[in-house]
């Protein structure tokens, strides 16, 4: 399969060229300065720049390229979550997972990256995982573990999109209170804690983790040796 480079849609060109700063930042939701990148223009950029950009690439979000904000721990968290999903997998070969640095195009030629992902293979061409550098392949399940730079507007307006473009499950992650938000539509949640079980609902059936057990895997807890 090949790439597609989209432009921006017109209207979102003419809509750029009468918004504030205060505007944009509103819109994208909320995000600190530090985050949205001038070069090229906001409102021009291409799926071309995302893969040319410097290194941790961005997403591009309304013709503009918005730097990831994604933690020490925090993608230490995404890994582990990946880790057992792989192991899960390999009895389970439904489908496949991928980490943080996904790009993946959505509606509108907005890309975003998920932390993680999971993409069931009928979704897929030939059962194959898609070599393309931005991929077309919409997951059934996407997750974003919350850094300190990300903001409640911002994941709303990302959860959104995921739902919009065909995400079927989306697992909202925070590491300080050590919760899961688990959406099975854009308006149906439900907070999971500790001492609870996170399961793959109709995305993953069967699937099952313990969220305790999960951060003390991220968090590298281990039982304490005995002194002799």
């Amino acid at each position: 399969m090949s790439t597609t480079l989209l432009e921006p849609p017109p209207e979102a060109l003419t809509r750029h060229s009468t918004e504030t700063l205060a505007d944009l930042v509103h819109r994208l939701g909320d995000v600190p300065l530090s985050r949205i990148r001038l070069h090229p223009a906001p409102g021009t950029a291409t799926e071309d720049d995302v893969l040319t950009a410097s290194r941790p690439t961005p997403e591009l979000v309304d013709g503009v390229l918005l730097d990831r904000a994604m933690g020490y721990f925090e993608s230490r968290l995404g890994l582990m979550l990946a880790v057992f999903l792989e192991e899960w997998l390999k009895n389970n070969p439904i489908g496949y997972s991928n980490g943080d640095g996904a790009l993946t195009r959505l509606e509108l030629g907005n890309v975003r990256v998920p932390d993680v992902s999971f993409v069931r293979w009928e979704r897929t061409e030939d059962h194959r995982v898609p070599r393309d550098p931005i991929c077309g392949v919409v997951p059934n399940l996407a997750v974003e573990v919350l850094s300190r730079t990300n903001t409640h507007r911002e994941i709303e307006r990302k959860r959104q999109e995921y739902f919009d473009a065909g995400v079927e499950l989306v697992w909202i992650v925070e590491p300080e209170l050590m919760t899961v938000e688990v959406w099975s539509s854009a308006k149906e949640c439900r907070i999971l804690d500790r001492n609870d079980t996170l399961d793959g609902g109709i995305v993953l059936p069967g699937f099952q983790l313990s969220i305790q057990a999960w951060f003390d895997r991220a968090q590298g807890n281990a039982p304490t040796p005995d002194k002799p």
